[in-house]
């Protein structure tokens, strides 16, 4: 029989986001709710399947690993692309490679969260909440900051930076932006003010990155950036942790310099012992800024319709057609 392996289900929630059923009677079903340890881990626990249903970009999946699978004939990914899959080792090997379209608008469930993150900081609601459960009231809590008449700084201004322009405004905030290819009109029609970087991490009072990750992007925030943050300056990802050089944040933040808001990290899952765990002036989530239920129901609806598709006989939304009349 088949037998198909869902990936990356780290939430659990897999089952109950989709019609699992149509796959179930073609198929042996597996789903996998923890992340691997290593390559040669994922290599000895998924050999044995024909068809893996990856989430994003959780599992990297370079020509080394496919090249050791050596049933795998057809690979399912979420969204247009999946950065740490080589897709041409699937190419080269006969794996179909099938994603999915046109899901809902991607871009307000991170840039909410981001927005979340901020308010989070600003207001210190994680403390003022575990206070509350340990039977305390005010004590020990510290009084906030107002976000109006403040300055937001967004590091791109694509779809999701746009999003956060707009909040920004609700709440009476001036907007910074800034990326490299940015123009000002560009930067006007979103209601942002186009400065240079350097501007921008030295005059916000928040700053939210919006970036897509690239060669050209990591590490775009560094030491120097970092270090024209005003003293309480608050630092929001919700993108990619490699943006970021994470050793000079962790840094930043161990020197109670800034705060930060952090959902995504270079390594994830982020290591039960590291060090942005440890320090105090952050709120951090564990990569949720797209994992909502609209959005996961419609990557699992379509990840399902492109197995069964496969097994039929008649694969769907392929991104590597020209290994189809093989």
């Amino acid at each position: 029989m088949i037998k198909v392996a869902v990936l990356d289900d780290w939430q659990s929630i897999a089952r109950d986001s989709a019609d699992w059923s149509g796959l179930s009677t073609r198929a042996d079903v597996t789903f996998f709710a923890e992340a691997f340890a290593d390559e040669d881990d994922a290599a000895t626990k998924l050999r044995d399947f024909d068809i893996l249903l990856t989430m994003r970009e959780r599992t990297p999946l370079p020509g080394s690993l496919i090249g050791r699978l050596d049933r795998l004939k057809m690979l399912g990914i979420t969204g247009a692309k999946n950065a740490v899959l080589d897709s041409a080792a699937c190419t080269a090997r006969g794996v179909v490679v099938c994603n999915t379209t046109g899901y809902p608008d991607s871009a307000s469930a991170p840039a909410e969260l981001a927005l979340g993150l901020l308010l989070a900081i600003v207001r210190d609601i994680p403390s003022s909440d575990a206070g509350m459960r340990a039977g305390r009231f005010q004590d020990g809590t510290p009084a906030g900051i107002t976000l109006a008449g403040k300055t937001l700084g967004l590091v791109g201004l694509g779809r999701l930076g746009a999003c956060m322009a707009r909040y920004g405004h609700a709440l009476e905030m001036n907007v910074l932006a800034w990326s490299q290819n940015l123009t000002a009109a560009t930067a006007a029609a979103a209601g942002a003010e186009l400065v240079t970087k350097e501007e921008l991490f030295a005059r916000s009072d928040a700053i939210s990155v919006h970036l897509v990750l690239s060669p050209r992007s990591r590490h775009i925030i560094g030491t120097a950036e970092i270090g024209r943050m005003k003293p309480g300056a608050v630092l929001i990802n919700t993108s990619r942790g490699p943006l970021i050089d994470e050793d000079a944040l962790a840094l930043a933040l161990e020197q109670r310099r800034i705060f930060a808001g952090l959902d995504v990290f270079d390594r994830e899952p982020l290591p039960a012992n590291h060090r942005l765990r440890k320090v105090p002036n952050t709120v951090l989530t564990p990569h949720v800024g797209y994992t909502v239920v609209e959005t996961m129901r419609h990557f699992y609806a379509q990840s399902v319709e492109n197995a069964v598709a496969f097994i039929d006989g008649a694969p769907i939304r392929v991104t590597n057609p020209e290994i189809l009349g093989r």
